[in-house]
């Protein structure tokens, strides 16, 4: 997939990108595999794994201390994920296999994912009070993320402003 962290074997801390991850093994007895974590190879205290701790509008908010991981290559073994954000979908698809929702090109969309770190596509719609996202999205297979191309919106968290 684009616009993903690069991986490569080799000393924790240097080779592998902050951001999202999907962990596929567990780390000690204090990460099962399979969760939704935020890597930082520079983070407080040290490189290491920060654990979902709420979502807000759909974006996952991670702890502010993380887990140190001393084994360095266990950060190769994270599976990366696409930015969570707000995209646009460059080819038609379906959330499954039965079909039950149908994503059209151009549809504006906002990707998150859920603790076990499956995406989770929402789709905006316009309201009389304005544009709003539900906070009910439909889970999709990992594998259609490649049509969806991101957006860069103005955001404000933490008082900050800038593009994403």
């Amino acid at each position: 997939m684009d616009n993903l962290p690069k991986i490569s074997p080799g000393k924790t801390g240097g080779t592998v990108s902050c951001g999202l991850y999907r962990t596929t093994k567990p780390y000690k007895d204090l990460v099962p595999a399979g969760r939704l974590v935020y890597y930082h190879n520079h983070g407080d205290p040290g490189p290491g794994l920060y654990p979902v701790e709420r979502w807000n509008n759909n974006k996952a908010v991670f702890k502010e201390k993380g887990i140190p991981i001393h084994e360095e290559r266990y950060a190769t073994t994270l599976k990366p994920l696409k930015p969570e954000g707000f995209y646009r979908v460059t080819k038609e698809f379906h959330c499954c296999e039965k079909r039950c929702r149908r994503f059209k090109r151009d549809m504006l969309v906002q990707l998150g994912y859920n603790g076990e770190g499956a995406p989770i596509v929402f789709v905006p719609e316009w309201h009389d009070e304005g544009l709003l996202v539900p906070l009910k999205g439909n889970r999709v297979e990992d594998h259609t993320l490649h049509h969806l191309k991101p957006l860069k919106v103005v955001h404000r968290f933490g008082g900050a402003g800038g593009e994403r």
